[in-house]
């Protein structure tokens, strides 16, 4: 729809043209959050969905794993795609939004502590390992506010309110900072806060801080939605029509020559009659940071004005106006209304289409049920009544297949699903599982080890582990597992990204892996990732979507879940122990970001890697002797190999319950007691 009008009135006021801003669009909101921080007023998508929910139709999937998640939005045709704190999209999927971007799609991603290891090429600006927060390498003494917006950005004309301030950002790489990179808001000391650039006809844009409270404070002002609102806006910026043998101007294009307006230039104008014309000469650009504020006169008359792909409107009505009523009719003069037709009641047409229904419905359940054959052959019906009622069951089985999958198991109750056996036995206790590699010897190993692991925590804490399950990473489901074991083989091949995408949603939702490596000597450097020296893990699992790592810290909650531990040592000893970078402890409670973030993602590292070979310190015969020796320490090495499996075991299931045992003596103090 390009303009609305009043039938029957031939006038200027009675006409609205429409443009980018009046179009509903269909916004798509994913989040890379954990399950755990999924809570209302802390969660990243509450903020989003509260800001362009007035304006946008919002497509939200509910699928946990991210792939089945975009592909949900992507085919249900949005036209704006937000992820929030996703850092990194790898493999077909990919591939898909970065076709659908070309096509003319609009990427809004927004920041994390996953974008703060660098993220993927679906950025506008490559950015600095690492964040900027507040005591941090790159630190501000205070939070740093807003500067105006310049008036080649697309938010400009907007006010900034002096509230606003930032305490943590990622920071953009000022060497690639290009021209091809737009920066449409900024901090007060000139670092980028929303950067974008043009992708094929699409857009991608980036807010270089989170979509909730966390990093600011931007999401909670009416600057968030003011900014999201011109930034969904794109989405509606479909290619023209071009003619034969001409390129066409691009979404993206048309954005960026919008954006770059420091003066809306007449386009079309409204007649007296409404009808659109070229503009009189008397008609004046409107400069860009009063475009939001002007009304129609005769120095700006109403009409199009701006680019020709994306020109702004402007009319005699605003949302404002008001309509004074009508002087009162002089004396003499009568009122006459128009004759109307009789309403029609419809409600017997209904009422009999509707018991025509039940009846068609009655019937298709007689044919599903057998009954009508079975009566009919005892009546001995010709052989084309038979065909005509085989024809009736064929319509009703149709009918049945097009019914919701909730409805089919209602028919069919009495079917378990595929993997019900699977499920009963992995939830019956806390079920350790470790994930086949197709080596005999590592599978044999894996085994041993966390049977060894069960019997141990059995007899030492009030976990009593069900016996330990080989998982096909492939194949079978891993939600009932709190913990995974994975060893991790030098001729490792890379992974579907079917899979991937089920482990980044194992992770996210509470899981726990540990990569064991088993090469002490050759772990992964802080901050990088999966890209260390070890080309098989990197092989297997470089593309998940995982945070930053780090050595565990001394504070960590794994050095006192259960016993205190200063190291982790395995069938090896010295190799390293990694872990989510800033997963809460002691340190991080003292601190606001520290202790919110504690306090949303429960303090559970969802990866652990390792190369000192846990397994095989674990393992256990029957009679519970030792199967393999530990080097160097002796059964002493063991013993805190054990220790070191009983503090991952009970963090996994307790959180930072350890860490926050330092705030009972408070609680105590508090409560009288």
């Amino acid at each position: 729809m390009t303009r609305l009008d009043i039938s029957a009135e031939r006038s200027a006021g009675t006409v609205s043209l429409l443009d980018g801003r009046s179009q509903w669009q269909r916004v798509g909101m994913i989040s890379g959050e954990r399950q755990e921080q999924a809570q209302p007023l802390l969660a990243p998508l509450f903020y989003l969905e509260k800001a362009v929910q007035p304006y946008a139709e919002i497509v939200r999937p509910q699928d946990l794993n991210l792939a089945d998640g975009i592909d949900t939005v992507l085919k249900q045709r949005a036209s704006v795609l937000m992820l929030a704190d996703i850092g990194t999209l790898a493999g077909d999927i990919k591939a898909r939004v970065d076709e659908w971007v070309k096509s003319g799609g609009v990427l809004v991603r927004f920041a994390g502590p996953r974008l703060e290891s660098g993220g993927d090429d679906l950025l506008p600006v490559e950015l600095r390992v690492g964040g900027r927060t507040l005591g941090g390498a790159l630190s501000w003494s205070s939070p740093q506010p807003l500067a105006d917006f310049d008036s080649s950005s697309l938010f400009a004309g907007i006010p900034v309110p002096k509230d606003v301030a930032v305490s943590r950002q990622v920071l953009a790489d000022p060497a690639r900072l290009t021209s091809d990179i737009q920066v449409w808001a900024r901090l007060g000391d000139g670092t980028p806060l929303v950067t974008a650039a043009s992708h094929g006809a699409g857009q991608v844009v980036l807010f270089h801080v989170t979509a909730n409270s966390d990093w600011s404070n931007l999401p909670m002002s009416g600057l968030f939605v003011e900014m999201l609102r011109r930034v969904t806006a794109l989405g509606s910026l479909a290619p023209p029509a071009a003619a034969e043998g001409a390129a066409p101007d691009t979404s993206a294009t048309v954005a960026n020559q919008t954006a770059n307006l420091e003066a809306f230039a007449p386009v079309q104008t409204l007649d007296g009659y409404g009808i659109l014309r070229a503009p009189p000469p008397t008609a004046e650009a409107i400069p860009s940071e009063r475009l939001a504020a002007v009304k129609a006169s005769l120095q700006h008359p109403p009409g199009y004005y701006g680019a020709q792909g994306s020109p702004r409107a402007l009319n005699v009505l605003e949302a404002d106006s008001t309509l004074a009523p009508l002087p009162s009719r002089p004396s003499g003069v009568s009122q006459m209304l128009y004759d109307t037709q009789p309403s029609t009641p419809l409600a017997p047409y209904l009422l009999t289409a509707s018991l025509a229904l039940v009846f068609a419905d009655i019937v298709a359940v007689l044919v599903l049920l057998g009954v009508i054959a079975a009566f009919a052959s005892r009546l001995g019906v010709r052989r084309r009544s038979v065909a005509a009622g085989a024809l009736l069951a064929a319509a009703g089985a149709a009918s049945v297949a097009l019914l919701p999958d909730a409805a089919i198991a209602q028919l069919q109750p009495n079917a378990p699903p595929p993997s019900a056996e699977v499920a009963q036995k992995a939830t019956g206790n806390v079920t350790l599982g470790y994930v086949l590699t197709g080596d005999a010897t590592a599978d044999a190993t894996s085994q041993a080890g966390l049977s060894g692991l069960s019997r141990i925590l059995a007899v030492r804490t009030a976990v009593e582990p069900g016996e330990p399950m080989g998982v096909d990473i492939v194949a079978d489901e891993i939600a009932f597992f709190p913990v995974l074991y994975w060893p991790v083989l030098t001729d490792a091949e890379a992974l579907p990204q079917a899979t991937l995408a089920k482990i980044d949603a194992y992770m996210k939702q509470g899981g726990m892996i540990i990569f064991d490596t088993r090469d002490f000597g050759t772990g992964v450097p802080s901050g990088s990732g999966f890209e260390g020296r070890n080309g098989s893990l990197q092989r297997l699992v470089g593309q998940l979507d995982v945070p930053r790592l780090e050595p565990v810290p001394e504070d960590h909650v794994l050095t006192k879940s259960f016993y205190l531990l200063r190291s982790f040592p395995g069938r090896w000893e010295g190799g390293q122990l990694w872990v989510e970078a800033g997963t809460g402890g002691e340190a991080e409670a003292g601190t606001e970001t520290g202790g919110r973030r504690a306090r949303q993602a429960d303090g559970v590292s969802s990866i652990l890697i390792t190369s000192n070979d846990f397994a095989a310190a674990w393992a256990l015969d029957s009679r519970g002797r030792p199967l393999y020796p530990v080097v160097p320490g002796g059964e002493s090495q063991r013993e805190m190999a054990l220790r070191s499996g009983i503090n991952i075991v009970m963090h996994a299931l307790t959180g930072n319950y350890k860490a926050d045992q330092v705030h009972i003596p408070a609680l105590l103090e508090r409560l009288g007691q």
